[in-house]
């Protein structure tokens, strides 16, 4: 039995294993990268990269292919169909970065690799983690080929399905917990389609629509796409154009609808609003999707996972390069469940507010309307939303 032994093993080679092992690595360290996929993701998933994510990884020369190759939108507004509710104003953020940046995940995950190749890293794929054990010194984990690797840690950025989490013994609370908005169905479906859109969508703004059937997020991509999300009640798994169309005639712009005219890529998944009861386990530490999970209702869950993965990145760093205490680690599992709380309650807040019955919606779009004027308010969403609240 062939055996490895590194600093630091990841597990997942998606945007946070990724940012992760770029952190450490160009720190000097030696990090072993493993993923159960033969290949990167090819879709575009999570679209939304926030002004404090590009500020976090501006040190490790990423962030100008990603500035390129992404939308720039300084604007993200709510709407109920054609009444403009609030508009939140990046553009006047304190940053180099005054947009949301929309890219496909498949473009980002590539550029994170080839940034993590330049510096010397790989990916070992597809390479499957079917058990994990600690000592006082390592934590090792053992492949379905029977190899093994030996870490200092191990970074669990393996998604919702956590092989680390599980081996860990960490559990995965949430669902109807009291921290998370009462109303929130947990598990509601939603449908994912990138889009080419003619009519009445604005290619420079990022738009949350309310509706009582649920909320629909529409925003540009590259090449002239669009992304939709939307939650209902059955998400078909290969969303047409005849089903999307359909979401925007219900939800979307009236006096000007729009209109699809082809669907590139299409999907469906679950939401789940859940939250590690612990980000750390001796020599295990979890990042991302590993540690919690949430409505993507303002973009946040890609964004929060990237944030951990550079904290962890670093906090790792110091403690195997400069022998900081190790009571470091510690405070980033805390600080981290900390914030992750904040978000999930910030995610499932708005889809509840999205998502208002009939009979509440008109107070709802009174209040927010009001709210929206004035500027204060405005500032303070954008602050939120753009990740600069944490800084």
């Amino acid at each position: 039995m062939q055996t490895f032994t590194t600093d630091v093993l990841i597990v997942g080679a998606g945007p946070v294993g990724l940012t992760a092992a770029i952190v450490l690595t160009q720190h000097g360290h030696d990090v072993v990268v493993v993923d159960r996929q033969a290949e990167g993701t090819n879709t575009s998933r999570a679209a939304v990269v926030h002004p404090h994510t590009l500020e976090l990884l501006e040190p490790y020369d990423v962030v100008d292919d990603l500035v390129a190759r992404g939308v720039h939108t300084p604007t993200f507004t709510i709407r109920d169909r054609d009444d403009l509710l609030i508009a939140v104003p990046f553009s006047e953020l304190p940053t180099a970065y005054p947009y949301t940046l929309m890219i496909s995940q498949a473009d980002t995950e590539a550029f994170l690799l080839n940034r993590l190749e330049q510096l010397g890293g790989k990916v070992l794929r597809p390479a499957d983690v079917t058990g994990i054990r600690q000592t006082v010194d390592h934590a090792i984990a053992t492949l379905a080929d029977g190899q093994q690797i030996r870490a200092r840690y191990l970074v669990g950025a393996d998604g919702m399905h956590s092989t680390v989490r599980e081996h860990a013994g960490i559990a995965f609370s949430g669902g109807s917990s009291g921290w998370i908005a009462p109303h929130v169905r947990d598990g509601k479906s939603f449908a994912l389609a990138d889009v080419r859109l003619s009519g009445g969508v604005p290619a420079d703004e990022v738009i949350l629509y309310f509706s009582p059937a649920g909320l629909v997020v529409v925003a540009p991509l590259p090449d002239g796409m669009y992304r939709i999300v939307a939650t209902v009640d059955e998400a078909p798994q290969h969303p047409d154009i005849a089903f999307v169309q359909s979401l925007l005639d219900e939800r979307g712009p009236v006096a000007t609808p729009a209109v699809v005219d082809e669907v590139v890529w299409g999907s469906r998944f679950r939401v789940h609003h859940r939250i590690a009861d612990a980000f750390r386990d001796n020599r295990i530490l979890l990042a991302g999707d590993a540690a919690h999970v949430h409505s993507p209702a303002g973009g946040q869950g890609m964004n929060l996972g990237i944030e951990d993965a550079v904290i962890v990145g670093e906090s790792l760093s110091q403690v195997l390069d400069a022998g900081a205490d190790e009571t470091l680690l510690d405070d980033y599992a805390a600080s981290r469940h900390h914030t992750a709380r904040g978000v999930v309650a910030m995610t499932s807040r708005l889809t509840e507010l999205a998502t208002a019955s009939s009979r509440r919606r008109p107070i709802r779009n009174r209040v927010m309307r009001l709210a929206g004027k004035v500027p204060a308010v405005r500032r303070a969403l954008a602050w939120r939303l753009s990740g600069l609240d944490r800084r």
